[in-house]
């Protein structure tokens, strides 16, 4: 899997009319479908990131994890330690094209999305987050 770098802006000079490729963030760290919840919140520590893109068997991005949900199924009574992360992901999780505008994914997003939504290429590729706000 070939790494996006892309360059650091300061916050709130993401334009609106823009190409979402120029303004996406770096994808941060990806994790299998399969992977525990236990071993993706290690991850996340380990890297100091609040987020994962959650890959399936061929690489392809299916999803993104938060901090945040994955203590939720983890504290939820019905816990087990063989839930897989391909079990937290929705399967409706919104995506954006590089060549959409930030105009046009903020209007994309269902009401109330907050936070960031994975960039993917025609072919299921994270090439970064775009971190959507209202």
């Amino acid at each position: 899997m070939t790494l996006v770098q892309t360059q650091s802006r300061p916050a709130g000079t993401h334009p609106v009319h823009g190409a979402v490729s120029d303004t996406m963030d770096a994808p941060g760290p990806r994790v299998w479908y399969d992977m525990t919840v236990e071993v993706a919140l290690s991850i996340m520590a380990a890297a100091r990131t609040d987020r994962l893109i959650v890959c399936d068997a061929d690489g392809l991005c299916v999803g993104l994890v938060t901090r945040a949900r994955l203590t939720a199924v983890r504290d939820s009574s019905a816990y087990t330690d063989r839930i897989r992360l391909g079990d937290t992901t929705e399967g409706s999780e919104p995506f954006l094209s590089p060549p959409a505008t930030r105009a046009e994914a903020e209007d994309a997003m269902p009401h109330g999305r907050l936070g960031p939504v994975p960039v993917v290429d025609e072919h299921g590729n994270a090439l970064g987050l775009l971190a959507l706000s209202r």
